[in-house]
Order: structure tokens, then sequence, then C-alpha cells
């Protein structure tokens, strides 16, 4: 498994019940977390400096219940960098902590790269990654098909203080995009891809990540360039184990070398235990 422990702006208080009590620097929120099977230590619901709860409702979705005021939106950091967090529909607040694990790794192999670098950042979200990677002196290719997540990932850059010079913000269908990039035949030296379990584009696509994650990883490597340093898939889906990431990226990137690691990706928690909260396998070439 793999845990960054560098985060000051966030923890994890307490866990158990389906639900998780966090800290985002100095707002108090209870999530649920289907991970968290175990009898919580004390009623989360409880805590006393709580400032919402995310309530899932018995027919699906759910709403949050502000206990105490909060601002709207507010900013956290990590290594420096800024990201605005806000709480939104289906309990997210717009930035997955835990993958600090990996945008610590993209920026060793972009550090040591000792060459420009071109990314791709597919299903984009609010660019934690494209973050790290134009930190870590990467040009970045930023595509996600929701406009409003690549707003924030444009004013997370701007928190930073990175600016726009080695990046682009695209709005788009990632396979369509890859598609088009394959017949333009423009190259990137490494591809990240944070698909969602199930998704439908703007033009009625549908997404399953069961169905469509090999096949649209094997569409990735025809982008890659002739010396790629890495490609990183990570998946939310429960029912994916790190061995199959580890299987699919066997498969695909055959031709180009390199080795693989594979992991559950997990945060730690004051009780002194780890919450799972993912799984990710990156290929890196040598």
């Amino acid at each position: 498994m793999k845990i960054n422990t560098e985060w000051k702006d966030y923890e994890i208080i307490a866990t158990g019940g389906g639900e998780k009590l966090e800290r985002w620097k100095d707002v108090y929120l209870l999530r649920p977390d289907p991970q968290a099977i175990w009898k919580p230590s004390f009623d989360l619901s409880k805590f006393d400096k709580l400032h919402a709860r995310y309530i899932r409702s018995e027919t699906g979705g759910g709403h949050w219940e502000y206990l105490r005021p909060m601002p709207e939106s507010w900013v956290v950091g990590w290594r420096g960098l800024k990201f605005r967090v806000k709480p939104m529909g289906f309990k997210h607040t717009g930035l997955f902590p835990e993958q600090a694990a990996n945008w610590a790794a993209m920026t060793d192999i972009i550090r040591q790269a000792g060459r420009p670098v071109n990314v791709l950042n597919l299903f984009a979200y609010t660019g934690g990654a494209t973050v790290a990677c134009l930190a870590a002196g990467a040009s970045v290719c930023h595509v996600d098909a929701a406009k409003n997540m690549v707003e924030r990932a444009k004013e997370n850059v701007a928190l930073s203080g990175l600016g726009y010079e080695k990046s682009r913000f695209i709005v788009d269908d990632c396979k369509k995009f890859v598609n088009r990039e394959i017949r333009r035949g423009r190259k990137y030296d490494a591809v990240i891809l944070d698909p969602p379990s199930y998704g439908r584009g703007a033009g009625g696509e549908v997404w399953k990540i069961e169905d469509d994650l090999f096949d649209f990883v094997s569409l990735c490597a025809g982008v890659l360039s002739d010396n790629p340093l890495f490609v990183l898939i990570n998946s939310y889906t429960t029912g994916l184990q790190p061995a199959v990431l580890n299987n699919i990226l066997k498969l695909t990137m055959k031709n180009f070398g390199g080795e693989i690691e594979s992991y559950e990706v997990c945060l730690d928690t004051d009780e002194g235990i780890v919450l799972p909260c993912g799984a990710s396998g990156m290929w890196k070439g040598v």
C-alpha cells in the first residue's frame, strides 16, 4: 500500500459505521465511506466540532446537513500547493487527499527525468495531479468532460502560483479526445487516468469501468512518446483490486518494457489504523 503522510491541512480523526470524520484545515466534516465497516469508537455524529455531515438517502444520493456556520469554500495546502475545497453533491469536496501518494511519486519521476516532460491527464477532475505535475516542471494537458471541474482545476493552478504557460485545459469526452490526438500524431511522455466507476458523457456516451477500462488503456498507449515515463491508473471501484490494474498494464504496455507497481492507496487515521481509499497501478519506463 502507499500512504502519503505530508498533509498538515487534512486528517482523518475517526472512522466506523460506514463514515469517516475528517478535518479539512479548520473545518470538520463527516462523510460516508463504504470501507469503514467496523464499529466506531464513539458516535461520530456527536463530535463537538462538527460543521457538516453528508447524509445518504435510502433512494440514492443524499444531502449535506450543516450543523454550524462554515465557509462556502476554503483552501487547503500540500507541499506548498493550494487546492480549493467545497462540499458538493454525492459527498465530494473536490479533492481526494489520498492521491498525494501518487502526486509525490509522479513529482519524483518528472524531476528525475532530466528532460522536458509532456503529461496527459484524463478524467482530470479538479486538477490535483495537474497541479503536482506542473509544479514538478512538466507541461500538462488536462481533460475532463465537466466544464465546472475544469474551471476548478484552473483555479487550483492559479492558487498554487503556477500560471498557465505550460498547461492546456480541455472540456471534452476523454475517449474522443484521445482518438483525435492519435490522428493528429500528438505524443505524451506520461498519461494519467482517473476514471469514474460509471459515467455518461454530454453526447449520451456511457462509461462503465469494468467494460471500458482495458480498451481505453490500450487506446492511450497510442499517444505515448518513444521514451515514455509512466502511465498511472486510479480506481475507486471496490471490486477492482490492484492485481486487476497490474494485469491491464502488463497486457497493454507489453511493447514498452518497463516495470509495473500496483497497490492500495490508503490514508492514516488518528486511530492508528489505515483507511483504504482505492487502488492504483503505475507502469514506469526504464
